[in-house]
């Protein structure tokens, strides 16, 4: 074999692209992201400057004036935000959860409709499959969606909506044939501004303060029927062919969180000093560092390694199982992100505690990586069900 060839490596456009996003990051992103955690609001600086940069959504295909990007360099896009700011890179990883739908089972009229104005950073997309009483169990929603002529008929709840609120479009998953179960669930493409949509108070959280996390009401909303995504009783297929795909974004979500992180308490280890010299220069402190490292370095090859089956299937190849690599990303990726951030915080000690420093608010957003789009025991469910 030829020896003059990347054998295991992201491109020179992949490195680029993270060196432009990280220098993006740092100089207009950063700067903002506690005061967006302490005073939980929407990171408008971050949107700005992602899209003036046509970062918000580059996933989007060239077709409806978006960038394009492959599943990659969208990870690699919202692993460099959250290195930053958790609430900020769900601006892009969500518009991506939110439009994957579209991309992928909806009409060509429908995909023009709403993709170019996503492209454009004219509008945000989110995401509407849990409800009160249906998390995990997704398929036990109740949301309802009735024919009536040429427009459909939504009435329901939908509850923990990332970005509801703010975004413009909402991709709504319905029941329409009850009896059928899984089979009976379309997917509707919603607007904010039809009549009958409205939102809940912001949810008090934990952590991703600026990513408001809101209940969106669908009280007697009545659309257009060619606003359905693919056809009818496809809903649930599509929901589950877009979790497959976008579990990676929480993935590279959770990867920035942790190398953001780490890369902190590296350079506090090296400037505190005790007993006269460096914390870092004490072994036991070494050890804990290199274990951080060790693991963002195996769930950054298991997430792009899963975004490359991701690229494939977008292309039409069926063999890459890509269920379970999607599963093993969120699930590996969250879970060291949890244990490199509280480990960080150990690190600064007391000062770690504070909110004068980011590793606490890195630490609370982390912990979400390991619930939504499907908790870490879900996601190994799932994994037992797909071994390759």
């Amino acid at each position: 074999m030829a020896s003059d060839f990347d054998l295991y490596r992201p491109s020179e456009e992949h490195e680029m692209l993270r060196d432009s996003v990280r220098a993006l990051a740092e100089a207009k992103i950063a700067p903002h992201a506690a005061e967006v955690d302490e005073e939980a609001r929407f990171p408008q600086e971050a949107r700005d400057a992602l899209v003036a940069n046509d970062l918000h959504a580059v996933h989007v295909p060239e077709a409806f004036g978006g960038a394009g990007a492959d599943a990659l360099a969208t990870v690699i896009v919202i692993e460099e935000v959250a290195r930053v700011c958790g609430s900020s890179s769900l601006i892009p990883a969500v518009n991506k959860l939110g439009s994957l739908p579209v991309i992928l089972s909806a009409s060509e009229e429908l995909k023009k409709r709403y993709l170019t104005p996503l492209a454009k950073g004219d509008a945000m997309f989110s995401y509407c499959l849990s409800e009160p009483d249906a998390g995990s169990d997704a398929g036990g929603m109740k949301t309802k969606a009735v024919r009536d002529g040429d427009h459909w008929v939504l009435d329901g709840v939908k509850r923990w909506i990332t970005n509801a609120g703010v975004s413009d479009y909402y991709t709504v998953m319905a029941v329409t044939d009850a009896e059928k179960r899984t089979k009976g669930i379309s997917a509707f493409v919603v607007e904010k501004d039809d009549p009958g949509v409205s939102f809940g108070a912001p949810e008090k959280k934990l952590g991703i303060k600026g990513s408001p996390t809101r209940e969106v009401y669908l009280d007697n909303v009545r659309i257009p029927a060619d606003r359905m995504i693919g056809a009818e009783g496809t809903g649930f297929a599509t929901a589950m062919k877009t979790l497959d795909h976008t579990r990676i974004t929480i993935a590279a979500q959770a990867l920035g969180i942790a190398q953001g992180a780490l890369d902190y308490a590296k350079g506090y280890v090296q400037e505190r000093k005790q007993f006269g010299r460096p914390i870092g220069d004490f072994q036991g402190v070494q050890f804990m560092l290199a274990d951080m490292a060790m693991k963002i370095e195996a769930a950054r090859q298991l997430t792009y390694a899963a975004a490359a089956r991701s690229e494939r299937v977008a292309e039409g190849s069926e063999k890459e199982d890509l269920t379970f690599f999607g599963a093993a990303a969120k699930c590996y990726a969250s879970d060291a992100a949890m244990e490199v951030t509280t480990d960080a915080v150990q690190l600064l000690g007391g000062y770690g505690y504070t909110r004068d420093y980011p590793v606490e608010r890195m630490m609370r957003d982390a912990k979400i990586t390991q619930i939504y789009e499907g908790t870490n025991q879900v996601q190994r469910i799932v994994m037992a069900r797909n071994l390759p």
